[in-house]
């Protein structure tokens, strides 16, 4: 990926973003790699998902969001970046990452990128986990408009937990 240089230097991964040769690599290098790069993305989609626990899959791409232009972000408004996004620690980074409840709202809204089947499995995955509530998670995909779209499957969920 980079230059390695001589003993006690350090390994150019990407313009502006080194690191030393022997270095801990954590399993979410790549998001903070990206928040070095670009300090305003938050962390989205299948990444969020995989940063929460949520999910085995590895995204091929780091998932981001911006209200801007980009990697390879997708734009939101103002209104849909400011919560509930939450600060995490990433090799001494700070890495701006959605919550739980608004990952599961926009996996919803953007069902066609990220695929139905993989928004309804992480719906389950965070509930029965406690990373969300039935609540916050409507609560968010009303805020994303997309409660018509969800409160089937919530309802399904309720359902199923009275039974």
């Amino acid at each position: 990926m980079g230059a390695a240089f001589g003993a006690g230097e350090v390994i150019r991964l990407s313009r502006g973003v080194y690191q030393l040769p022997d270095a801990d690599v954590d399993p979410n290098h790549s998001l903070a790699e990206i928040a070095k790069r670009v300090p305003k993305v938050v962390v989205r989609f299948v990444s969020a998902l995989a940063f929460h626990g949520l999910t085995d899959q590895l995204p091929p791409k780091v998932w981001m969001a911006r209200s801007g232009a980009g990697i390879r972000i997708l734009r939101f408004t103002n209104s849909l970046l400011t919560e509930p996004i939450e600060m995490h620690v990433i090799e001494g980074l700070s890495v701006k990452v959605f919550g739980v409840a608004k990952t599961m709202a926009d996996c919803f809204r953007h069902r066609g990128k990220v695929g139905l089947s993989i928004a309804i499995e992480v719906l389950q995955e965070a509930l029965r986990q406690g990373g969300a509530t039935l609540a916050e998670v409507a609560r968010q995909a009303n805020r994303g408009g997309v409660s018509t779209v969800v409160r089937p499957y919530l309802e399904a969920l309720t359902a199923n937990a009275q039974i």
